[in-house]
């Protein structure tokens, strides 16, 4: 029998990166409610760090700051990047602080490697083809790091690949003919029937429904294979495509 009734084991959970440009609460808030609206399945009740690099004011009010996060129903888990004195006010309001690492270049995910630790959700990501309510929304281009398209109330089809630190969002299923290496997030608001169709499986996270795998559970049988993305019993599970996978 054991000696302790509890273990301090390491760990491998999503945490959203949520990039403060400004400390304007007002602003932040009304663009957590645009997000949530996006996926409300994937997002509500999600927790995220908060990056405070680009804030320069030591005199940040940090409890202010997570009840405007909580208030959206998001959960504040911490900070990251900030100056010693950031740290030491944050810790006062309850938070925890992190240190991110910066990447200068793409990070090549190698198979067997670890999934990443902090999933990256940017508030302030360029919209690409923001379009009226649809059926189905065709992009005929890649998808770049940084870049975000939402198919609001229906399907979305891409004519070529979704990069690294990319995001497509579709209220129904995805279409991918390219390779998905970014994030891919279909049934934004509940939808179970919706799928991911994709002619190479290299992602940073999937979901359907706010069901989701991180690259490392692809990794293990899945990597850079075509496959139909559904969900079944409340798992996710890879169907392959005939005729693509030889």
């Amino acid at each position: 029998m054991p000696n302790t009734s509890a273990q301090l084991k390491g760990s491998l959970f999503p945490l959203s990166v949520l990039q403060l440009e400004d400390n304007d609460l007002g602003k932040l808030e009304l663009q957590l409610d645009n997000k949530l609206k996006q996926a409300p399945s994937f997002f509500f009740r999600a927790p995220v760090v908060i990056n405070i690099e680009k804030l320069t004011d030591d005199e940040i009010d940090f409890r202010k700051l997570k009840h405007s996060i909580e208030s959206k129903d998001f959960i504040c888990v911490g900070v990251c990047n900030g100056t010693t004195v950031q740290k030491q006010q944050a810790r006062l309001a309850g938070l925890a602080t992190l240190q991110q690492p910066k990447h200068n270049e793409p990070v090549k995910v190698l198979p067997k490697a670890a999934a990443r630790e902090l999933e990256k959700v940017a508030i302030e990501k360029p919209v690409i083809e923001e379009a009226p309510k649809q059926a189905t929304k065709i992009v005929r281009q890649n998808i770049r790091s940084g870049q975000q398209v939402y198919a609001q109330g229906g399907d979305l089809v891409i004519i070529g690949s979704v990069g690294n630190g990319a995001e497509v969002i579709a209220d129904g299923s995805i279409h991918i003919y390219g390779k998905l290496r970014g994030r891919a997030i279909a049934g934004a608001k509940g939808d179970q029937q919706s799928a991911i169709f994709c002619q190479s499986i290299e992602a940073e996270l999937v979901s359907i429904a706010g069901t989701y795998w991180l690259s490392e559970a692809i990794q293990e049988n899945h990597w850079q294979q075509s496959g139909l993305i559904k969900l079944e019993k409340e798992q996710l599970v890879v169907e392959s495509l005939p005729g693509l996978n030889n």
